[in-house]
């Protein structure tokens, strides 16, 4: 499916979600397939910090790093995970009410 790039590396990409749940809401994908979390192994944890760490950047670039978001992986079906590829989604861009 095609995407608009908000982020790219050898390692992974950073998109918009097609059905967000928040004001802001993109998906950090890694590039190398890790089905879920539950297939994690040492040799990608490099890549698994690195989204993480590079999450402030892309919050900060998309105005919501100041008023807060969150990070959410979904591990498994029953946690609501319907794409088999690891990906974190970012979060955020509510207003109090």
């Amino acid at each position: 499916m095609p995407a608009n790039f908000i982020y790219k590396d050898e390692n992974f990409v950073v998109f918009h979600n097609i059905k967000p749940s928040a004001p802001v809401h993109v998906l950090m994908v890694p590039v190398k397939h890790i089905e879920s979390v539950n297939e994690l192994k040492e040799n990608n944890v490099e890549v698994i910090s690195r989204m993480i760490l590079k999450s402030n950047e892309i919050a900060e670039e998309l105005g919501i790093k100041d008023s807060g978001y969150k990070l959410v992986i979904n591990v498994g079906s029953g946690a609501g995970q319907v794409i088999f590829h690891l990906h974190i989604h970012l979060m955020g861009g509510w207003t109090k009410s």
